[in-house]
């Protein structure tokens, strides 16, 4: 059995399909959702990853995921069977083994461009000048965990 999983923006599905397992960092801590889990709402801690293990699923608009309903993720599935995203900052919902992730904004590692995040964080990390990491404002935040998606991509 598996569970349904959707991941959706404000502009539209990132990915959805079936999975095996799915992982998100909350404000309470890591979350771990398998089949049979009880309901839970959690609140998506800012600049985290998601973490969609044994996908079977599809990308959304712009992904690169097969355009037909269920089926193999091309290009967005690593080669350890997961799929990737940097969220910004949302909710999770769990209820009947379905999982629903809401961000602000989200992307697949397998979509990161890694040259054009790095510049946004440089100007993003100039413009907020000198703060603890509590202090980063989203979009710092937000631009990191872009990288390290990218990064545990590659």
């Amino acid at each position: 059995m598996t569970l349904r999983v959707e991941l959706v923006a404000p502009d539209g599905e990132i990915w959805s399909g079936r999975a095996r397992m799915v992982i998100a960092k909350t404000l309470d801590g890591d979350v771990g959702v398998l089949t049979g889990h009880s309901p839970v709402l959690g609140i998506l801690a800012e600049g985290s990853l998601i973490r969609i293990l044994d996908p079977e699923g599809r990308g959304g608009p712009g992904g690169e995921g097969s355009a037909g309903g269920e089926g193999s993720a091309n290009g967005e599935v690593s080669p350890g069977g997961e799929v990737l995203a940097a969220v910004s900052s949302g909710f999770l919902a769990v209820a009947d083994d379905r999982v629903s992730i809401l961000s602000r904004q989200a992307q697949l590692a397998s979509s990161v461009d890694t040259d054009a995040v790095q510049a946004e964080l440089n100007a993003a990390l100039e413009e907020a000048g000198p703060v603890t990491p509590d202090e980063e404002p989203t979009e710092v935040k937000y631009a990191r965990a872009l990288l390290r998606a990218a990064d545990e991509r590659s």
